[in-house]
This record gives structure tokens, C-alpha cells and sequence, in this order.
């Protein structure tokens, strides 16, 4: 069975950082790619950055390109996301997602088999 379980969340003020993590248990780690996508309330989940099993490639949401990185550590089993110079508009519920056996980001939700619980960010203006 596949756990994600995501950290890192909280409140920060406009133009800060944050830092998510989603630690992941199974096999399936080295041979998925993962993403992160965001929900906010009355609004449907949206993507934000995945990344291929190797790392080697990685894509983005044009609303957080070049402010948000994705990557991973294959050995610790977790991948990240690196939020800088958030904006009150990125206030969502975070949720790591990982596409089980196949490498490639894609960008799409419904490519991605596992889900974690989601993490909370609130950024004040």
C-alpha cells in the first residue's frame, strides 16, 4: 500500500517561503513521477509542478513558474516543493500525488493514482 503524507504547510506572510514535503512509503517512489496540486475552497484542484521518476524533468503551472521548484530525494523517499515569493492568491490546501508506474510528469489529476491528506497554506497580504 502506497502512503503520501505531506508537511510543511502553514501561514506566511506575502513574499515569503515555504517549503512542503511529501514523504512517501511503498516501491512505488523510484519508478513514479509526482506531482503537487492545490485545491482551494469552492474551486476545482489545479495543478502546480510534477517531476519524473529520475528527476530529470520537471513542469509547472504558469502561475508558479520560476517561484515554485519541485524535486526529490530518491533515497529518503520524499519529494518537495519550494514555494517562494507567495502571493495571498496561492492560499489552498497542498496535496502530493504520485502516478505509480509511470515516469513522466503529466499535468492532468486524473494521471495520478496515490494522494496524499494535503497540507493547509495561507498566506496573508
Amino acid at each position: 500500500q502506497v502512503q503520501l503524507i505531506e508537511a510543511g504547510g502553514g501561514l506566511v506572510q506575502a513574499g515569503g517561503s515555504l517549503r512542503l514535503s511529501c514523504a512517501t512509503s511503498g516501491r512505488t517512489f523510484n519508478t513514479s513521477a509526482m506531482g503537487w496540486f492545490r485545491q482551494a475552497p469552492g474551486k476545482k484542484r489545479e495543478f502546480q509542478a510534477a517531476i519524473s521518476s529520475t528527476g530529470g524533468l520537471t513542469d509547472y503551472a504558469d502561475s508558479v513558474e520560476g517561484r515554485f521548484t519541485i524535486s526529490k530525494d530518491n533515497a529518503k523517499n520524499t519529494v518537495y516543493l519550494q514555494m517562494n515569493s507567495l502571493k495571498p492568491e496561492d492560499t489552498a490546501k497542498y496535496y502530493c500525488a504520485a502516478r505509480g508506474r509511470s515516469r513522466f510528469p503529466s499535468q492532468e489529476a486524473d494521471a495520478y493514482v496515490y494522494w496524499g491528506q494535503g497540507t493547509q497554506v495561507t498566506v496573508s497580504s
